[in-house]
């Protein structure tokens, strides 16, 4: 495959993603959408629940073997290396756009707030997690994290410099500000009705999981530096005091 092409489908890839980005906030948020995760239900409760589950399988698995250093050594003897992580992030996208139309509502109400101005509260700390999740990317490189940079060094010829550890802004005080803000979407919302809080009961385990495997890559990574900030920062909660002067990128 040539510069180009891989220029371009990284390009293609990461607005794809852009677009899956904000059809989720609409989605999760249950924005402008009749088929939002709080909608009414269409299919039988127990034929839904199985449809969920399988769906959060699929995200969860997607997620955490692509993402493995032994997968990717394997995976990059048929994708080119500079596209690996644009390709990531492209099946990513295919598991959230399977996630959106094939998710099914499962009724009930876990919980429903109507009134003002506490229900525009819980949605402006909704938005608020969104906008914690795409800040935290920006810290440690959003264009590497999505693939843009491996492609653009690949398309100029030169080779990508590796990145540093670093703890940049809210790295000084949380070790996965990602993850936070993802939290904070998960649970955040004035409609709890039993489907969303099975994405949000099944996500939250995948998160605390998902962050044992990527923790052992970054020591693996970076060694006594990812340990010292292991001991000083919390992974989701603020510690009382971090002496860390050093960041995960």
């Amino acid at each position: 495959m040539s510069r180009t092409l891989i220029l371009v489908y990284g390009l293609l890839t990461y607005a794809l993603f852009f677009g899956v980005f904000l059809y989720a906030i609409a989605f999760l948020g249950n924005f402008y959408l009749p088929n939002s995760i709080d909608a009414a239900p269409t299919a039988p409760f127990w034929q839904a629940l199985s449809i969920n589950l399988g769906l959060l399988a699929l995200f969860a698995v997607q997620h955490s073997v692509m993402a493995r250093p032994a997968f990717k050594r394997a995976w990059t003897r048929i994708v080119p290396e500079p596209a690996e992580r644009s390709t990531y992030v492209l099946f990513s996208n295919l598991a959230m756009i399977a996630f959106f139309v094939f998710w099914e509502p499962m009724g009930g109400s876990i919980w429903t707030v109507t009134a003002e101005p506490w229900r525009s509260i819980i949605n402006g700390i909704y938005f608020l997690g969104w906008g914690v999740l795409f800040y935290a990317t920006w810290l440690i490189n959003h264009f590497d994290l999505f693939g843009l940079r491996q492609v653009w060094y690949h398309f100029r010829g030169q080779p990508r410099p590796a990145l540093k550890f670093r703890v940049p802004g809210m790295h000084k005080h949380v070790r996965h500000p990602i993850y936070v803000g993802w939290l904070i979407i998960f649970w955040t919302t004035p409609t709890m009705t039993a489907a969303h809080f099975l994405f949000a009961v099944m996500t939250t385990a995948y998160i605390i999981i998902a962050i044992q495997f990527e923790e052992k890559d970054l020591v693996d990574t970076f060694g006594d530096d990812y340990r010292r900030y292991q001991k000083d920062v919390g992974m989701l909660v603020p510690k009382a005091r971090s002496r860390t002067s050093s960041e995960p990128a």
